[in-house]
């Protein structure tokens, strides 16, 4: 069996040798993958290459990230929304969030890790950058699952070469008594996929297709998968994009890691998304002008920017 199911969401595994295209493994894990993206918009995957060592040397070098002065992480600014350092927000005043864009290369790590430490720290850009490789060779493989499960291969290969990803790394502290727990409020990411890891503290909490809301809790050698409205938007709404917020039940910090998959450039609906179950719901659209869209009309039901920003009225 590829998968299994827990009381919150499908468990995937991604450690199987033998997972490779073409073999019954990876046929049914493809299976597992979009029928957890259609029904949850997410999904827990077990994924081993990984190791604990970076895991360990991640997540201190995100620790030593956030003890950094507020000065120095108010330089992570961008051109892009939600791509720079976001802090001290009196509605959530326990979320701090920054940045790191082109996370899989040398050059978009390297210039973050000068920007916060113009002497150097190269412990924190090589754990960071092996890190988002390893994660983007996850999202990659997801992304093939969902495209041969949907007879769109051939297209991949120009969507792999549109993607460009961010860190986010995030911290929510510990709120004091008066304070608010809600780390994030309601949304729905903008992504074609977000991929998180969390040090063990919960509090995110999702909402499958069918309404119903779901503490995720994963193992430490998992991650979760998520669809963003990307995903809804390129495959015609068969994907669901989930509603989440992150709601501290633990007297504890809670440390994150995100890796945020974009496309650049113009995605266009496959037309074999298309028939008579499922008109044309969206035109081709910019994954950043979704992106800024969401950011103009903050106060919009998230599911609603994907067909706002890109979708056809009738």
């Amino acid at each position: 069996m590829a998968s299994q199911t827990l009381p919150n969401l499908p468990i995937i595994d991604f450690t199987m040798e033998n997972l490779k295209p073409g073999t019954n493994s990876w046929l049914s894990a493809r299976n597992d993958v979009r029928r957890a993206l259609e029904e949850y918009g997410s999904f827990i995957a077990l994924y081993d290459k990984v190791s604990s060592e970076l895991k360990n040397g991640v997540f201190d070098a995100v620790k030593e990230l956030f003890d950094l002065p507020k000065e120095t992480k108010s330089q992570n600014v961008s051109d892009k929304v939600y791509h720079g350092y976001v802090g001290q927000l009196a509605h959530i005043p326990i979320h701090e969030s920054l940045s790191i864009g082109d996370a899989n290369t040398l050059e978009g790590v390297q210039s973050f890790t000068n920007l916060m430490w113009p002497s150097g720290n190269d412990n924190f850009c090589e754990n960071i950058l092996k890190y988002a490789k390893k994660i983007a060779e996850l999202e990659q493989l997801v992304s093939k699952m969902v495209f041969e499960s949907y007879g769109v291969e051939r297209y991949y290969d120009s969507h792999l070469r549109s993607m460009s990803y961010l860190i986010r790394t995030l911290k929510y502290r510990e709120p004091k008594i008066d304070e608010t727990n809600t780390g994030a409020d309601i949304h729905t990411d903008k992504t074609f996929i977000t991929i998180l890891h969390q040090n063990q503290v919960p509090g995110l909490q999702l909402q499958a297709r069918n309404g119903d809301w779901i503490d995720v809790d994963f193992p430490p050698e998992s991650f979760v998968i998520i669809a963003g409205d990307a995903s809804l938007a390129w495959s015609n709404d068969r994907i669901h994009s989930p509603r989440h917020q992150v709601i501290l039940r633990e007297k504890k910090t809670r440390y994150t890691v995100g890796v945020f998959a974009y496309n650049t450039g113009t995605t266009d609906i496959p037309q074999e998304m298309v028939d008579d179950e499922h008109p044309l719901q969206f035109r081709s659209f910019d994954n950043m002008g979704l992106l800024q869209s969401y950011f103009d009309n903050p106060t919009r039901l998230s599911e609603e920017t994907a067909r706002s920003y890109c979708g056809i009225r009738v």
